[in-house]
């Protein structure tokens, strides 16, 4: 009896039980404080007070402010190496996490971070990453990223608007180096030139200058600003505005549905397959009582 009872009391530490537990414990822990919305919202004013101590750093400041901002400099890498930290423990899949490449850049952001920047061969390098700390915002607001994600899908759309901008820009700028060169040289004087002067012109940067000296000689040469004008800064903008809010629509209805799908709700779109099946349905049992 008493062997027995020996025989329990060692079989009663079972420690490889023990530890996948507090393992997924510490991992929902610290899963809870990264969905947390208070530790976004402070990782994001950490991220705001790192580009504004940047900025300060530029300005000629006495000995002692020096110091205070390179302490400040010193806590911010240790709270941006902290929520890195935070963020990797609470991932459920470890190896996934760098699968992201918003992870990665914030990895690598944080720990060039942590080179000295005083008195180092690598200081300039470190200083630039320091201010590259501000698109740590895009990984950390998920409609920044969304928005990111628009205009590089946007890309390929834009890349034809773009050609057909060049193309316009081509003819326009052949057109004035041949009839306006013999006015202006300085502005006229080749098709390189005439672009250049024609996206001076497209920005309105003292443009009127440019085609009251041209309407000088050529009083109708006001038609050739105007129409070029709205071939550029009018409709070639408003096409890339339209091009830019489709896409932003499309990834946000992707990104609400994955929400759904998460959350475990049906989308509009479920919703309207579902009322689509009760139709016919309907429809079809009519058509058997009708017989």
């Amino acid at each position: 009896m008493a062997n027995a009872r020996q025989s329990s009391a060692f079989a009663r530490p079972h420690l490889p039980s023990d530890i996948p537990l507090n393992s997924s414990s510490l991992q929902a822990t610290f899963e809870r404080v990264r969905s947390n919305r208070a530790f976004e919202f402070f990782v994001v004013f950490v991220i705001i007070a790192s580009a504004l101590l940047v900025g300060v750093k530029t300005y000629e400041l006495p000995p002692v402010s020096r110091t205070l901002l390179g302490w400040l400099d010193i806590l911010i890498t240790v709270i941006f190496l902290a929520e890195i930290t935070i963020r990797f423990i609470a991932e459920p899949r470890k190896r996934a996490f760098f699968r992201n490449g918003w992870n990665v850049f914030d990895t690598l952001v944080v720990l060039i971070s942590l080179i000295p920047i005083e008195n180092s061969d690598m200081a300039l390098v470190a200083r630039l990453v320091r201010v590259f700390r501000v698109l740590r915002m895009i990984s950390i607001v998920p409609e920044l990223r969304m928005l990111l994600a628009s205009l590089v899908k946007a890309l390929p759309q834009l890349g034809y608007v773009v050609l057909l901008m060049f193309i316009i820009f081509y003819i326009y700028a052949a057109i004035g180096a041949t009839i306006f060169e013999s006015i202006n040289p300085t502005l006229w004087g080749d098709i390189a030139i005439s672009m250049l002067t024609l996206f001076r012109v497209m920005t309105f940067e003292d443009w009127t200058d440019v085609m009251y000296e041209t309407m000088a000689v050529y009083p109708l040469s006001w038609a050739y600003y105007l129409s070029f004008i709205f071939f550029t800064a009018f409709a070639f903008l408003n096409m890339v505005i339209g091009i830019v809010v489709n896409v932003m629509n499309a990834e946000n209805e992707k990104m609400l549905k994955a929400k759904a799908e998460a959350a475990h709700e049906p989308t509009i779109r479920d919703v309207h397959e579902k009322l689509e099946r009760l139709e016919k349905l309907i429809a079809a049992d009519d058509r058997f009582s009708q017989r």
